[in-house]
């Protein structure tokens, strides 16, 4: 469609007027501070200041300072000595093997053993878990608690079951069982468990063409491990083929179920 431009020439002083500075503008109201819902990002000095690592430290990195005091005194419960008591007329026995679940179903099958914990013990972290003694730096040995009738058992039967289960030669393995938690290890309660233990190992040496490293040392604290630890093998192991606990037994022993 054609438009004349005498229409279009004849509007330009309207639209002149309409459009001529100054504009005027409608008035909008004062801004306000804007209030996030989130939470203030904090300084950086304080978004990168990096915690404590107060764990690392009981493991011995990092700097002393005074609050490590609390990993001494961690040290120094689990440095101390097993004060739990066994039952009436029982006695204990602690002995360290490799893999802690094939000795106990030994000493399980021992006429006069009334009872049998796996635990941790001799390290210098109080209430290890089985992940902390697996770090290797925690000190700690995997152990049997043995509680016998002395009158039904002795403590050289024991001692017997201890040499007879593993190989006292290999320093911190027994198979392929690696770390210093496997060590070969008899922890004493009385000065006659340390008298039987020490001749029972010069017996044990002569029996053998390598040096037995067998430690023996006082029984330390006893950190009981976790439930599914206990009785490993007799409850099934990890593949459910529960093994005898009956006293007397002679089935071979498969360490790992």
């Amino acid at each position: 469609m054609l438009v004349k431009t005498s229409s279009i020439t004849s509007s330009l002083p309207l639209l002149s007027s309409i459009f001529k500075p100054p504009f005027s503008l409608p008035k909008l109201p004062p801004l306000k501070p804007f209030k996030s819902a989130c939470t203030p990002i904090p300084r950086p000095s304080t978004l990168f200041a990096a915690p404590r690592m107060s764990w690392l430290n009981k493991f011995g990195f990092g700097l002393r300072s005074a609050s490590d005091s609390a990993v001494d005194s961690s040290s120094s419960i689990a440095q101390g000595p097993d004060e739990d008591t066994p039952s009436p007329g029982q006695e204990f026995a602690q002995f360290g093997s490799g893999c802690f679940w094939g000795p106990e179903l030994a000493y399980q099958r021992v006429s006069g053993v009334t009872k049998t914990e796996v635990g941790y013990t001799q390290g210098d972290v109080h209430n290890p878990t089985y992940e902390d003694v697996c770090t290797g730096t925690t000190k700690h040995s995997e152990v049997v608690r043995v509680q016998y009738d002395p009158k039904e058992c002795s403590y050289d039967t024991l001692l017997d079951v201890f040499w007879a289960r593993h190989d006292p030669t290999t320093l911190n393995r027994q198979g392929n069982d690696v770390g210093t938690q496997y060590r070969s290890g008899i922890y004493f309660y009385t000065p006659e468990q340390e008298k039987a233990a020490l001749e029972s190992r010069e017996r044990q040496q002569k029996l053998l063409n390598r040096k037995i490293i067998t430690e023996i040392l006082p029984a330390k604290k006893f950190y009981r491990a976790e439930e599914y630890h206990q009785q490993y093998l007799a409850k099934g192991g990890r593949f459910g083929f529960r093994q005898s606990s009956e006293k007397g037994c002679n089935d071979p022993i498969r360490c790992y179920g």
